[in-house]
C-alpha cells in the first residue's frame, strides 16, 4: 500500500467537513460478498441465463420463481458482517464529518456498521413489498419462504425493493445523492467500476476540493481524480484515523 498517497488521504479526510462517500459492490467483497464484474464476480460465473438477464424487470415478470431462486441464493447474505470500510464510514459520520453514504449496494452493510444517512441507489434486500397493499417483509421472511413469496397479510405477489435493469432509479434518492455531491468538500469514491449509469454520472456533479478513487483495478474516471488508490477499501480506510 502506497503510503504517501494514504497520508495524502489523511490530511484531506482532516481538512474536510462535508464528506460524502459514493461506493459500489467493491466496498462488500471484504465482507465476503461477491461483486459483479471482477474475475470472481457473479458476471463470471457460468449460469443458463445470464445474470444481467435474471435482474431485469422483464425476467422478474416472466420468470418469477426462477428470479426468486436466484435472489435467495446469490443476493441474500445474513451472514455478512460490515468490514473496516463501513465501521470507518460510519465513524466519520459520527464524527460529523461525513455527510452522507451513496451507496448502489443492496446489502444493507452501511446501517449496520452504524451510518444513518445512508442513500440506496438501488434499494435492499432488507425491504420486500407486497404490490397490492404495501406491507414491507425483511429478507430473514423471504429466506424462510418458497418459491414465489405472497403477502400474509392481503396475498398478493412480494416484490424486493430493489431497482432491476430496465427499472428507474427512486427519484427521490437520486435528488438527495445529487444535493449532497453537490455541497460535497471531499468526495470519496471506492469500490466501483463507474460503469453503471446513471449512478456513476453523479460525480460530475461534485464542485468541491478532492476528488479520492479507492478501487482495487483502475476505472474509466481515473484521470478525474485528484487521487487514485488501487487496494483493499477497507484496508485503505482502516488505516485513517478519526
Amino acid at each position: 500500500m502506497d503510503q504517501e498517497k494514504c497520508k495524502t488521504l489523511q490530511d484531506w479526510i482532516n481538512a474536510s467537513q462535508r464528506i460524502v462517500f459514493f461506493g459500489g459492490a467493491g466496498v462488500s467483497t471484504e465482507s465476503g460478498i461477491p461483486d459483479f464484474r471482477s474475475q470472481d464476480g457473479l458476471y463470471h460465473q457460468q449460469y443458463d441465463v445470464p445474470p444481467e438477464t435474471i435482474l431485469s424487470h422483464t425476467y422478474f415478470e416472466r420468470h418469477t420463481e426462477e428470479f426468486y431462486r436466484f435472489y435467495r441464493n446469490k443476493m441474500i447474505c445474513l451472514t455478512a458482517k460490515p468490514n473496516a470500510a463501513h465501521l470507518k464510514l460510519a465513524e466519520l459520520e459520527r464524527a460529523g464529518k461525513l455527510m452522507a453514504v451513496v451507496t448502489q449496494n443492496i446489502d444493507g452493510l452501511h446501517q449496520m456498521a452504524g451510518s444513518r444517512n445512508v442513500l440506496e441507489l438501488h434499494g435492499s434486500v432488507h425491504r420486500n413489498i407486497c404490490r397490492a397493499c404495501g406491507a414491507v417483509y425483511d429478507a430473514e421472511w423471504i429466506m424462510m419462504t418458497t418459491g414465489v413469496p405472497h403477502c400474509d397479510a392481503c396475498g398478493a405477489m412480494v416484490k424486493p425493493d430493489v431497482v432491476l435493469y430496465e427499472e428507474s432509479l427512486p427519484e427521490d434518492t437520486l435528488t438527495r445523492a445529487v444535493t449532497a455531491i453537490a455541497n460535497a468538500d471531499l468526495l470519496l469514491v471506492g469500490g466501483t467500476s463507474l460503469t453503471v449509469y446513471p449512478a456513476a454520472g453523479l460525480l460530475r456533479y461534485f464542485r468541491g476540493d478532492h476528488l479520492v478513487l479507492i478501487n482495487r483495478d483502475a476505472t474509466q474516471m481515473d484521470n478525474m481524480a485528484d487521487l487514485c488508490i488501487q487496494d483493499p477499501i477497507g484496508e485503505v480506510l482502516g488505516q485513517i484515523t478519526v
